[in-house]
């Protein structure tokens, strides 16, 4: 995991592929897509779009244009375009994924996303629909997931108050994790949740 907020990512190729990585990373990045055409699915996110025909690029005019880049991504139809696009990323020190081609350096796992937490998921290229298998199936399974780390957070401040024992500090967060009704309460009465963890394993 990396924190990319502010930093350089260009991606190459303008089209389905480009489009989903630019999705993935406008949200922290400044991204720059780099391409003949591009896809509608780029229409509305918050990108720079520079129109090149990066076949026809010399392999100095690719390094000028990953001057200041932290990461590039090589998402154009042709393998042997996006490896020499990864050479030249070796040679300048950027960061490389290749999404058809040879590995390179970073791989763009599929994630999870809540307000409180991350998951990235990756079966290292294999199999993208594991990968996205498994992500719909977290999804549905702890669908609650963020009220839960709130819960946690919040008994964690009571219990430092009330319990001196680390060890038992810990047996009751788990306790409270492996609660089954107190997961169904979250899913619709947080305070209600609350309730019921601090009479069941605080007022115990």
């Amino acid at each position: 995991m990396l924190d990319l907020t502010g930093r350089r990512v260009l991606i190459f190729g303008g089209g389905d592929v480009g489009a989903r990585k630019a999705a993935y990373f406008e949200h922290e990045a400044e991204v720059t897509v780099i391409s003949r055409s591009f896809s509608p699915d780029l229409d509305g996110l918050a990108i720079r779009r520079q129109e090149t025909d990066l076949a026809a690029l010399s392999d100095e005019a690719l390094q000028s244009l990953l001057a200041g880049t932290f990461l590039a991504v090589a998402a154009t139809p042709d393998a042997a375009l996006n490896d020499r696009i990864g050479r030249v990323c070796a040679g300048s020190g950027v960061l490389f994924n290749n999404a058809a081609g040879k590995p390179g350096d970073i791989v763009i796992p599929s994630v999870v996303r809540g307000s409180r937490y991350l998951v990235a998921i990756s079966t290292r290229g294999k199999s993208p629909a594991v990968s996205r298998y498994i992500r719909m199936r977290f999804e549905a399974e702890y669908a609650d997931l963020d009220r839960m780390i709130d819960l946690q957070d919040d008994m964690r401040s009571m219990l430092k108050e009330v319990e001196p024992v680390q060890a038992e500090r810990s047996r009751i967060l788990w306790s409270i994790l492996r609660d089954e009704e107190v997961w169904r309460a979250l899913a619709s009465d947080y305070d209600g949740a609350r309730t019921m963890a601090i009479e069941r394993y605080l007022h115990a």
